[in-house]
């Protein structure tokens, strides 16, 4: 076994057991590699762990690696992002889609939509699970007709979501998704219409505030509806008053998710590490909280991700977060012009296009070079993440960002935000908390595969 002190001063060891502080109450035993964990109380001595648990460790530890393998190099394709339009009705500040592209770019016809996802269907055929579909990027709902034509055709063989600003949204079209149980995500960045519409910016000068507390209203108590915050300096000290706002809304799940720098503008409004976290933490403790108080449950999205990253690491549904990430992997994004990239990050970076499906085929993309180039981007090759204890809870993200930075291999931005949420993480869990942060659906379909 290797000792040392902190995880945030990593140092070269041989394979074992890594030790360091939670916090003033807990410590953590880790293999960095398959994730193995204890959290133990700091009374117990210094860093002494039960022969019992060093036993469970031994036995589990090559079935542990074979899994974390499998998981980060062997899960299959399962979604697709399609934008079926370049264009947008907003112009958020941070957007990780060039202005050129937003305002001048192209956008699908029927006929171009319908044999994308014919060439989706082919290539899922005969596997168990259906392929899930989200309309997203710049407005799906611009090319809203075309959208819902697609869903009535094809609902039977795939899955669907929305991610909208909702400014085009109507009743009807609510009634639509609901009856075709359609996953809608709505974009909206704070509690009131004064602090929203400062980063959610609608092209006519003013916000999508109005429009989409009216889709939340609509659209309350329906299961598929979630909520995606942009996290900036500029929102950043209301998290928490947005997650009770939310809560009152009905809506049970809200992603506080941090600004991509894809974009340089970005980096113009991009939060602290050390504020993020601290406001991030407090938003997930105001969701525990209420969920306690009125056993209505509000969970934290990408808070939850890490704690699934933790306790079942297989499990985790965002794969931004394991490294290689699920660009190019388990999900790819089509552009509205056909052409198949990674991730919506990559859009404006033509060098990373793995071919046009109105032209080729999915296989042809996911063997094509810059797919490959993005799989191939792994902790063990950047430096620090290579010894750190979370480099598989975190994974590094995002390679869009460090490639549009001018280094792919190059640490992620938000490197200390993401070891203080991944500490609290361990502390969650050491305290009992799972019930209140995660879905109650996720922890129903949990078994324990070993304990101590």
């Amino acid at each position: 076994m290797s000792k040392k002190n902190s995880c945030t001063t990593p140092v070269k060891e041989e394979r074992g057991l890594s030790f360091s502080n939670i916090d003033e109450n807990w410590k953590l035993a880790i293999d960095p590699e398959n994730i193995f964990w204890s959290a133990l109380p700091r009374n117990n001595g210094d860093f002494m762990l039960p022969q019992k648990m060093i036993e469970l460790y031994k036995k589990e530890i090559k079935h542990l690696d074979k899994e974390m393998h499998n998981f980060r190099f062997n899960e299959p394709l399962n979604c697709v992002y399609i934008d079926p339009t370049d264009r947008c009705n907003a112009n958020c500040p941070y957007c990780y889609i060039p202005s050129k592209i937003r305002t001048q770019g192209t956008q699908m016809t029927w006929e171009q939509l319908d044999l994308a996802l014919s060439k989706i269907a082919a290539h899922f055929k005969g596997k168990k699970k259906k392929p899930v579909i989200v309309y997203h990027a710049a407005e799906p709902l611009l090319a809203k007709d075309i959208l819902f034509k697609s869903i009535k055709k094809y609902h039977r063989k795939m899955l669907f979501g929305i991610q909208t600003n909702s400014l085009l949204l109507e009743k009807e079209d609510v009634e639509f998704i609901k009856k075709y149980r359609v996953g809608i995500g709505i974009s909206l960045d704070a509690a009131t219409a004064a602090d929203n519409n400062r980063s959610r910016v609608s092209r006519d000068g003013g916000g999508n505030y109005k429009k989409a507390v009216q889709a939340l209203d609509w659209f309350k108590g329906y299961e598929g509806l979630n909520v995606i915050c942009t996290v900036t300096k500029l929102n950043v000290e209301k998290l928490s008053q947005l997650v009770k706002f939310l809560h009152k809304k009905g809506v049970p799940l809200v992603l506080l998710n941090p600004v991509r720098l894809t974009q340089k503008r970005a980096d113009k409004i991009k939060a602290d590490d050390a504020e993020y976290a601290k406001h991030l933490i407090k938003a997930v403790n105001t969701a525990m909280d209420l969920t306690k108080k009125t056993g209505r449950q509000i969970v934290v999205g990408n808070f939850a991700n890490v704690l699934l990253a933790i306790i079942s690491p297989t499990a985790r549904r965002m794969m931004c977060d394991i490294s290689p990430c699920g660009g190019g992997r388990t999900f790819l994004t089509v552009t509205a012009d056909g052409a198949m990239v990674p991730c919506g990050e990559f859009i404006g970076f033509k060098e990373f296009s793995g071919g046009n499906i109105f032209k080729t085929s999915i296989e042809k993309a996911m063997n094509s070079k810059p797919f490959k180039e993005i799989r191939s981007r792994v902790v063990e090759k950047i430096d620090e993440c290579d010894i750190c204890d979370f480099r598989h809870i975190c994974g590094s993200p995002c390679p869009a960002e460090m490639h549009a930075r001018g280094d792919m291999y190059k640490k992620a931005v938000f490197c200390d935000f993401y070891k203080e949420v991944i500490q609290y993480a361990f502390k969650m869990i050491a305290e009992d908390n799972l019930k209140y942060l995660l879905r109650d659906d996720a922890l129903e379909q949990m078994e324990y595969e070993y304990q101590y």
